[in-house]
């Protein structure tokens, strides 16, 4: 692994992490209910485990800044959530259960936000690009391994039956924190840079640009937690088969993935970051707008590569922005709060908020979302930094 090049290591990390989340996620609550556990128990076991996601994020990346060691608590966190993965194979009953969920979630929390920030201090700068490698190409490499997870793990289960996602995902994660041990730590505070690791919350909530951007990414992002939750329900009111629907969502994950690889960063070369954001909430726009008045296939079929825009530009935005304006000793609290306040708990709340909205308003409640949008497309002018791309 030591004479690996920093690119092939970041690639067997985001590889194996995010296929670990693709062997898991879809197919925990089948899970959960082969224990015999009520779709209530099963909601509430999710929602627990998204909750302690958002104290046990926080609280990794400030350890991590604080230790000067993201790396180590990235391996670690593997680690320890690879050894937790194969007790859903032996706790019963609802509290067990939920314990194991809790203990697993509080473990991958950081892995995410650690790992995104290690590669984009390791990224090459945009004047020694063809020095180094970009970091759209690893964050992509994880996008498109989660699709590939998420394949075989539906393939193994159609064979061997759900428990088998267990042991999948015990290996992804171990094999993730193996190849994290070996990534480089982040380099030491220069003498121009502050030391501000003792009140880092603190630190980063009191930079106006920081709150900004956690806000847009929230009212973008968020806004996306209608068709996450109902979109497959809308196409298949409209008459739309199964398969037909896998297409198309396939098609938004694809658009992601091409977007990480080759459009993301030519964008905001050209775009700028209030550019980019504007360009992506502009997308979020249009998607929602067509959702809420049309379930025409070949209206879906053009505007569901919109999400490579709406999301993964976005999140490159927002990833130059946070290595713009973040102190180095301060990055991995900063990507910490990033992931669980900007994404993970506005989509948690979007996501409660959309069922009574569908179920009133129907499709149209997608215009709801599409206003969410409209928000960040407001605020994406304040988005704009002085400093250039480092």
């Amino acid at each position: 692994m030591t004479g690996l090049p920093p690119l092939s290591r970041f690639l067997l990390v985001y590889g194996a992490l995010y296929a670990g989340y693709g062997v898991q996620s879809p197919y925990l609550p089948l899970l959960l209910g082969e224990h015999g556990l009520a779709p209530a128990s099963i909601g509430l076991m999710l929602a627990a485990g998204g909750a302690i996601k958002l104290v046990a994020g926080p609280v990794a990346g400030r350890i991590a800044d604080r230790t000067a060691a993201p790396h180590a608590v990235l391996a670690i966190c593997a680690g320890v959530a690879a050894l937790l993965a194969p007790l859903y194979l032996f706790a019963s009953g609802l509290l067990p259960l939920l314990l194991v969920v809790l203990c697993q979630m509080a473990a991958l929390a950081p892995l995410a936000p650690l790992t995104d920030s290690l590669a984009l201090g390791a990224a090459a700068p945009k004047e020694r690009r063809s020095l180094g490698f970009d970091y759209g190409w690893v964050r992509g490499a994880g996008s498109a391994a989660f699709i590939l997870g998420s394949l075989l793990a539906g393939a193994a289960i159609a064979r061997a039956g759900t428990g088998v996602i267990v042991g999948m995902q015990a290996a992804l994660l171990a094999l993730a924190g193996f190849a994290a041990s070996f990534l480089a730590p982040p380099p030491p505070p220069t003498q121009h840079e502050p030391e501000v690791t003792r009140h880092g919350f603190r630190t980063l909530l009191a930079m106006p640009l920081f709150r900004r951007a956690m806000l847009v990414a929230a009212l973008i992002l968020g806004s996306h937690a209608m068709h996450d939750s109902f979109a497959v329900i809308r196409w298949r009111e409209a008459g739309i088969g199964a398969d037909t629907a896998g297409i198309l969502w396939s098609e938004s994950v694809a658009a992601e993935v091409v977007v990480f690889f080759l459009l993301g960063r030519p964008l905001l070369d050209r775009l700028g970051i209030a550019g980019a954001v504007a360009l992506a909430a502009l997308a979020a726009i249009l998607r929602w707008g067509v959702m809420a008045e049309t379930a025409s296939i070949p209206a879906v079929a053009l505007i569901e590569p919109l999400h490579g825009l709406s999301f993964a530009l976005l999140h490159l935005a927002c990833m130059r922005l946070m290595a713009e304006i973040v102190p180095r000793p301060l990055a991995a609290t900063a990507l910490a709060l990033y992931g669980t306040l900007a994404i993970g708990a506005a989509t948690s709340l979007m996501t409660l908020a959309s069922g009574p909205l569908y179920g009133r308003l129907g499709a149209h409640g997608f215009w709801a979302m599409a206003a969410l949008a409209s928000l960040g497309l407001l605020l994406a002018p304040t988005l704009r930094t002085k400093q250039a791309w480092r």
